[in-house]
C-alpha cells in the first residue's frame, strides 16, 4: 500500500494499543489515514512480553476505546490474551495497517510531512507518532562492564525462567518487571535481586484499577488547581501480583543494593566481596522510541519531544501519543490511552478542518 501518489490526512506511526486507539477515533472523523507498523503481526509491544506476563487489572479495566476486552475465566489477562484482543480489535474496525514497515525518517515538506521507510514513503498533512518504548531498552553503565563475559539480556527480550535453570543470576531493577521476573527466576536459579533502593510494595488489595483511579483524581485536581495529598504507594511501586506474593511467601522477596563494578566472571560489591554471575537480566526500563523523528530536529537532549497538549512545540504537524505521562496521563496503559487519543484526534481534526477554510 505504498502511497507515493496520494496525500493522506494522517499517517500514524505504530499499531500497538496507542495507535489502535487513535485509529478508532480517526475512523469516526472521516479523515484519510494509514497505520505503519514495524511488527510482523498484531499486538504491538505485547508480542514481546515474557510468557507469564499478566496485567495488573481485570479485562474490564484493561480495554481500549469502543470494544471491551473479552474476560478471562481466572485471574487477570495474560500476554497472549492481550495480543489476541488487539488482533481482533484491529480486524473488527478494519483499520488500514501496513506491516512490516519500519519508519526510518520523517521529513518536512510544503504540504505536510513525508514518512520514509527504507523502500517507500507516505505523504500526510499530519503525523501521529505512537511507537512506544519497547524498541529502546535502557541499560545503565556500570564500571568495567566491558570486562563481563557472561550472558546479558534486557527484560525486553526475556521470555521465561527455564533458560536460567541452575544458573547464578542477577536481576537488576526495582520496578514491576524486576519484581515479577526475579520472582519466577528465583524458583529455578540462584538469583539475586539488585535495586537502587529498597523496593516499594503496594498493599495487596491495590491493583491497576486503584492506580488508574488515583491517576484520574490527580488529573482532575491539577485541572482544578487543587493540591492532592500523595496516597501511600505511587504509580511506580510494585503491584503484588500472584507471582510476587508467592515469592514473598517463599521468603525470597529481598533485594540488595548495587555492586561496585564488573569483573570477567561476575561482580564486586562495595564491601569487596566477589560473586560469580552466569547471567544478568536488566529490568531497567525503556526510553521513548523516537529515532525516526530526529531528522525533524524535535528530539531534545532528554530523548523526548517538547509538546504542548501532545503536539510538538517545534513541528506543528506532529502529535505524539502513548509514550508516558508527558504525552498524556497514563497514556502508556491500555485503560489510560483512550482519553489522550480522543483529545489528540479532536485537535488534529480541528487543525485539518481549519486548513480547509
Amino acid at each position: 500500500m505504498g502511497t507515493q501518489n496520494t496525500l493522506l490526512d494522517v499517517v500514524v506511526i505504530g499499531a500497538g494499543q496507542a495507535a489502535l486507539t487513535t485509529a478508532y477515533f480517526l475512523k469516526r472523523t472521516g479523515l484519510s489515514f494509514v497505520l505503519l507498523d514495524a511488527e510482523q503481526g498484531p499486538g504491538g509491544a505485547w508480542r514481546h512480553g515474557w510468557d507469564s506476563l499478566q496485567l495488573f487489572s481485570p479485562s474490564a479495566w484493561s480495554s481500549i476505546a469502543g470494544w471491551p476486552m473479552p474476560p478471562v475465566t481466572d485471574g487477570n489477562p495474560g500476554r497472549d490474551h492481550v495480543v489476541d484482543y488487539l488482533a481482533q480489535y484491529e480486524s473488527r474496525y478494519g483499520f488500514p495497517i501496513v506491516r512490516p514497515v519500519e519508519v526510518t525518517d520523517v521529513e518536512p515538506r510544503i504540504f505536510g510531512l513525508r514518512v520514509h521507510s527504507e523502500s517507500e514513503y507516505w505523504d500526510a498533512k499530519v503525523v501521529i507518532s505512537a511507537t512506544g518504548t519497547w524498541s529502546n531498552p535502557l541499560i545503565p553503565h556500570y564500571p568495567k562492564s566491558e570486562l563481563y563475559q557472561g550472558q546479558q539480556i534486557h527484560s525486553a527480550h526475556y521470555r521465561c525462567a527455564e533458560s536460567f535453570q541452575g544458573k547464578r543470576v542477577l536481576v537488576i531493577g526495582g520496578g514491576n518487571s524486576g519484581a515479577q521476573i526475579y520472582a519466577e527466576v528465583s524458583k529455578v536459579a540462584d538469583a539475586t535481586w539488585v535495586t537502587l533502593d529498597d523496593p516499594k510494595f503496594l498493599p495487596d488489595d491495590v491493583d491497576g484499577r486503584v492506580l488508574f483511579e488515583r491517576a484520574t483524581e490527580r488529573l482532575k485536581a491539577h485541572q482544578q488547581g487543587r493540591d492532592l495529598p500523595e496516597p501511600t504507594g505511587g504509580l511506580g511501586d510494585i503491584v503484588m501480583v500472584p507471582s510476587v506474593k508467592e515469592a514473598r511467601e517463599r521468603g525470597v522477596l529481598n533485594a540488595v543494593r548495587p555492586f561496585e563494578f564488573f569483573m570477567p566472571d561476575g561482580v564486586v560489591w562495595k564491601n569487596g566481596d566477589e560473586t560469580a554471575v552466569d547471567a544478568i537480566i536488566w529490568c531497567t526500563g525503556f526510553a521513548p522510541s523516537l529515532n525516526h523523528l530526529r531528522g525533524l530536529g524535535v528530539v531534545n537532549s532528554q530523548g523526548r519531544v517538547d509538546v504542548h497538549d501532545n503536539r510538538s512545540s517545534i513541528e506543528p504537524r506532529l502529535w505524539l501519543v502513548g509514550y508516558g505521562d508527558w504525552t498524556g496521563l497514563a497514556s502508556a496503559t491500555l485503560i489510560g490511552v483512550t482519553r489522550t487519543a480522543r483529545n489528540v484526534v479532536k485537535e488534529v481534526n480541528h487543525y485539518l478542518n481549519q486548513e480547509l477554510v
